[in-house]
């Protein structure tokens, strides 16, 4: 990576114009490539997004994987397509769309080569995730039992007898993710695998969730065994005990003859995203040690057909991997995961040992392996480009550039990676991003950029979300933005992203003022007197930390940012996860629930606020946002308060990306 501590170092060309809002929320959004059986082209869904929900489309494109032939659009009309599998023999595509016809997400067939798709499915609440049997003969795919309809004028109420009650953006209900196989035959009627079992009953059962901008899934991550003869899947079996110990989620074999699910692995240990080798012989998941755990992921190995206990492959390898996927002969495995500041591919030998990188990354990062004839493709992105399809090699070949013209437009520089050694002993990574035009003779105010988590990585990467801001577009007005790899984030080993559970803010942000100093230090064309910080989610937790801790920054921006750790921990939707991160029960008023709490040291508030919230938000239910306005309005502190009623923890909406950019735009402005 680019580790300077002078100016950064490349023209600016005056044709160029900053990047906007619209040009971050309207690029084409490329999803996660899915190769045909013999390698040679992948299938991927393109998003055409627009402000307007109703408007936006999508479709699968083929792709040859050796760049020999231009992208080609495989569907066509309205509306978005995803989740594309290919058929066994690679003739056909599955994919899901939601037509005017249609109340929710089908599955619906194609012919590779192209033509008419047919619907394959009518679940009145959707159907997703389809695989094909490998015989060709039959799809499995996961569907939610719709709710009944209300019996009244007004919503019908919701009744609890355990929790989980809500998650992320939406209210729980007593309806779970089941698995449904279908047979391509005249009259076939999906056959609900689950349905009749009592573990299906369970009330600790519960799929494993997936969150999106705008929504919530419950998965069971479902596929099917070499042999077509059963179906594995991963899914927490006690997720009505949250409040008393750490959950988990298993692996499960379910025989097309039905009776209860047979577990694969042990009660204690948690596993999910289940893959097996094309030979049929070996399969794979991800293990946490527990559902919540976000900073200790091992790749695991179970035998088959008779798994006896769960082979660790990568136990001395101390990062968290996002993806993985064996190779065709199964004589390699293929990792991304965040590694000290970027996001890298790596691959291992499949009987384990240390995962070595795949091509070396100075920028940028990558994501999406997948294997294909002949080598390897994956998506790469950076935080001016967003992800794009390039085949690995010296150099990467691109595949395609559904951007491009958009981005050639744009002035922006390659940002700047700096380290240096907190007061702690730490040495803490840095990303410095630099305006449009940039003149290394002026002098420019500085905008702390805080990325939430805590288990997440600043890095060169591209953001859609207002969740996470956009380096680029913060800079655009005449900044420079700065963002700072604190403990607690992932990429620079288990106990650095650990150590954050300790000391949840007054260290972490301590190295974050440590590092505002450093680059005034480093780089003289940085205004000491003029700083502001910004942040969401967990950054949104440090903002206002930092406002009844320092009075440096001109101003602040928290957007759904927890500000009392007793409110957020009564309605928030975790476990008891947290009582081990505070340092016991909240009601002995012990460890970090007080001491750490943002709204005890209220009485130093001074700096004026912009606090941001969506109305959906559960993770950090909307009373954070109103109690910190509230506190600041106390105070006669110049503040504003924005709440998005559609929106939950991020912004998924374009109109509502649009007034968030403006409001954050102009009450930096106001004060820079």
């Amino acid at each position: 990576m680019t580790e300077q501590s002078g100016v950064a170092a490349a023209a600016h060309d005056r044709t160029k114009r900053p990047i906007t809002q619209e040009d971050i929320w309207l690029m084409q959004r490329v999803g996660n490539p899915v190769a045909s059986p013999d390698g040679r082209f992948l299938a991927v869904p393109v998003t055409v997004p627009a402000y307007d929900p109703r408007e936006e489309s999508g479709d699968i494109w083929i792709i040859a994987a050796d760049g020999s032939a231009p992208p080609r659009r495989l569907t066509g009309g309205h509306g978005l397509k995803a989740a594309p599998a290919w058929s066994p023999d690679g003739s056909q595509l599955a994919f899901v769309t939601k037509t005017a016809q249609d109340s929710a997400g089908q599955i619906y067939v194609i012919p590779a080569n192209g033509g008419d798709a047919s619907r394959i499915t009518n679940q009145s609440a959707g159907a997703r995730a389809p695989k094909w049997r490998p015989d060709g003969r039959a799809l499995l795919f996961e569907a939610t039992r719709a709710p009944p309809p209300g019996t009244g004028p007004v919503a019908a109420p919701r009744i609890y007898d355990v929790m989980p009650v809500r998650f992320w953006n939406r209210w729980l209900d007593e309806y779970r993710p089941h698995i449904f196989i279908v047979e391509f035959s005249d009259g076939a009627t999906p056959l609900d695998l689950l349905h009749g079992t009592s573990f299906a009953a369970s009330p600790g059962f519960r799929g494993i969730f997936r969150t999106t901008e705008r929504d919530t899934i419950e998965t069971l991550q479902a596929q099917w065994s070499p042999d077509g003869q059963s179906v594995i899947f991963a899914a927490q079996v006690n997720a009505d005990a949250m409040m008393h110990t750490a959950t988990f989620t298993s692996l499960f074999q379910l025989p097309l003859t039905g009776g209860e699910p047979i577990a694969l692995t042990n009660v204690g240990e948690s596993y999910s995203d289940p893959q097996f080798t094309r030979a049929g012989d070996t399969l794979y998941a991800i293990r946490k040690r527990w559902a919540t755990d976000l900073v200790s992921t091992r790749l695991a190995r179970l035998s088959w057909p008779r798994p006896s206990g769960a082979t660790i492959l990568t136990g001395q390898w101390e990062r968290v991997i996002d993806g993985y996927t064996p190779s065709p002969d199964g004589l390699t495995i293929y990792l991304d995961a965040a590694d000290d500041g970027l996001q890298r591919v790596f691959r291992m030998p499949a009987s384990g040992g240390m995962p070595e990188p795949v091509i070396d990354t100075q920028s940028g990062g990558w994501r999406g392996l997948t294997p294909v004839a002949d080598g390897v493709v994956a998506l790469y992105e950076t935080a001016l480009q967003p992800p794009e399809l390039m085949r690995l090699g010296n150099p990467p070949t691109p595949l395609t550039w559904f951007n491009a013209d958009r981005l050639a437009q744009i002035d922006a520089l390659a940002p700047i990676h700096f380290r240096f050694t907190a007061r702690n002993g730490k040495v803490i990574h840095n990303v410095l991003f630099h305006p449009p035009g940039f003149d290394p003779t002026r002098q420019y105010p500085i905008v702390t950029l805080i990325h939430g988590g805590p288990a997440a990585m600043s890095t060169d990467a591209f953001s859609y979300s207002a969740f996470w801001f956009h380096p680029h577009l913060l800079a655009t007005p005449g900044y420079v933005v700065l963002v700072t790899n604190y403990t607690g984030s992932i990429g620079f080993g288990e106990r650095f992203a650990s150590d954050v559970e300790k000391d949840v803010l007054r260290g972490p942000a301590e190295e974050i003022l440590e590092a505002l100093d450093e680059a005034v230090r480093r780089f003289a064309y940085v205004d000491a007197s003029r700083q502001a910080a910004v942040g969401g989610s967990y950054g949104g937790y440090f903002v206002n930390w930092l406002n009844g801790h320092t009075s440096r920054f001109k101003c602040l921006v928290a957007h759904v940012g927890p500000f009392n750790n007793e409110s957020q921990y009564g309605t928030n939707d975790g476990g008891i996860d947290r009582e081990a991160r505070m340092g016991g029960p909240i009601w002995e008023a012990g460890g970090q629930w007080m001491d750490q709490s943002p709204m005890r040291y209220a009485r130093n508030f001074a700096t004026p606020t912009l606090v941001t919230h969506g109305e959906r938000d559960f993770r950090v239910p909307l009373g954070e946002g109103l109690a910190n306005f509230k506190m600041l309005q106390r105070l006669n502190i110049p503040s504003r308060f924005i709440v998005f009623p559609d929106e939950g923890h991020m912004i998924g909406y374009g109109e509502n990306a649009r007034v968030f950019w403006r409001e954050v735009s102009s009450w930096l402005a106001r004060f820079l």
